[in-house]
């Protein structure tokens, strides 16, 4: 299954973007796209990501550390994002 992003106008002041599917590296490239043309809040919904390559995680991580907030992040996602944010 490809990847999908919807853009979900939760409040006025917040969006979310909900993805689907494996994340690769083009799909994180299209994802930064998206968070890049958002201009208020956003969250990251991961509930129904199968699969996520490197530079998505590292893209997540990177995310998560300007506050973006990662919603239903898989537990081996979340402890690879760990892991990444720990390295120098």
């Amino acid at each position: 299954m490809a990847c999908r992003i919807d853009r979900l106008q939760v409040k006025r002041d917040l969006v979310v973007l909900r993805i689907s599917g494996r994340i690769t590296q083009e799909d994180a490239e299209v994802l930064r796209a998206a968070i890049d043309q958002e201009g208020g809040a956003i969250a990251i919904d991961l509930g129904e990501v199968s699969l996520v390559e490197r530079s998505a995680v590292n893209l997540l991580a990177l995310s998560e550390a300007r506050g973006i907030e990662l919603r239903n992040c898989p537990p081996y996602i979340q402890e690879w994002i760990a892991r990444e944010q720990q390295q120098p």
